[in-house]
């Protein structure tokens, strides 16, 4: 059954770990790949890559993405959502920390806070404007 907005977004403001989709041109499937993201309800989803990543590449040629995140319990979930790239900016230090205090704590947040200052300084952040959502929750109560 297809989720309420609330749900799905609320759903997609947990930590999971999406599977990024952008068109790759006409002569193949879209590249997809996992990603960290970032969404608070009623916002812009956004994303960290890297500046002259393929993904980077591909996303500015289409000018939108989509982004699929999922889970199989307690019910089968999934949310689904593609839109057009509302905006970009550079990455910093306390943005890397913020998307990766999503997914790490302690220790293991200090030294991805570390390297990523040291060694992922070219990333840039991409802001989404959801257009399109697809959700479903496929419990036996659903």
């Amino acid at each position: 059954m297809a989720l309420l907005r609330e749900e799905r977004e609320s759903f997609l403001a947990e930590p999971h770990v999406a599977a990024l989709g952008v068109a790759a041109g006409d002569d193949r499937g879209p590249l997809v790949v996992p990603i960290w993201y970032a969404y608070e309800p009623g916002g812009l989803p956004w994303i960290l890559t890297g500046a002259d990543s393929r993904k980077m590449a591909l996303i500015r040629a289409a000018g939108r993405f989509s982004l699929l995140v999922q889970r199989t319990e307690p019910t089968p979930r999934y949310v689904s959502v593609e839109g057009p790239v509302a905006g970009m900016t550079e990455g910093t230090g306390a943005l890397h920390r913020e998307m990766a205090a999503r997914y790490l704590s302690g220790e293991a947040l200090d030294r991805f806070a570390a390297m990523a200052e040291a060694e992922l300084a070219d990333h840039v952040v991409v802001r989404m404007r959801p257009e399109r959502w697809f959700s479903a929750d496929l419990g036996p109560d659903a």
